[in-house]
């Protein structure tokens, strides 16, 4: 009897959430405080994935969450570089494609947030307008 109880609880326990997951899941929860209609989660294509979609007004924001343990490795922000950025780009290019909403307002924001071992809440950035596409044009106006 043993042996099937502690079987079935093995079954049965919920892996811990990654870091990762629980960052994009705050920062979901934070930016509807603030107002955001928030779209859709980790949208992925081809050319790369965004973490959140959000609609803020009558813009269309895609959000980068970055999330850390601590600050020590420098600005979780600084991690989304020009590379990143430009998979962010051609991954929103793709979504607004889909969706036959090119002609939108578009901002790309950045979620920075700071979440120790053990802490029940994090610290957390927003960085509206964090960068701007290199293209312009009705897609970006």
């Amino acid at each position: 009897m043993a042996t099937w109880i502690s079987t079935w609880w093995e079954w049965l326990r919920i892996a811990p959430v990654p870091l990762g997951t629980r960052g994009e899941r705050y920062a979901g929860r934070w930016l509807r405080r603030q107002g955001y209609r928030v779209v859709a989660g980790g949208n992925r294509s081809r050319y790369g994935e965004v973490d959140l979609i959000a609609i803020d007004g009558q813009t269309i924001v895609f959000v980068e969450v970055k999330t850390r343990r601590s600050g020590n490795l420098g600005d979780a922000a600084q991690a989304v570089d020009p590379r990143k950025q430009e998979r962010i780009i051609r991954t929103a290019l793709a979504f607004l494609k889909e969706h036959h909403l090119l002609e939108y307002s578009v901002r790309f924001d950045v979620v920075a947030i700071v979440w120790p071992e053990g802490a029940s809440h994090p610290q957390l950035q927003h960085i509206e307008s964090a960068f701007e596409p290199a293209v312009t044009g009705q897609f970006f106006s």
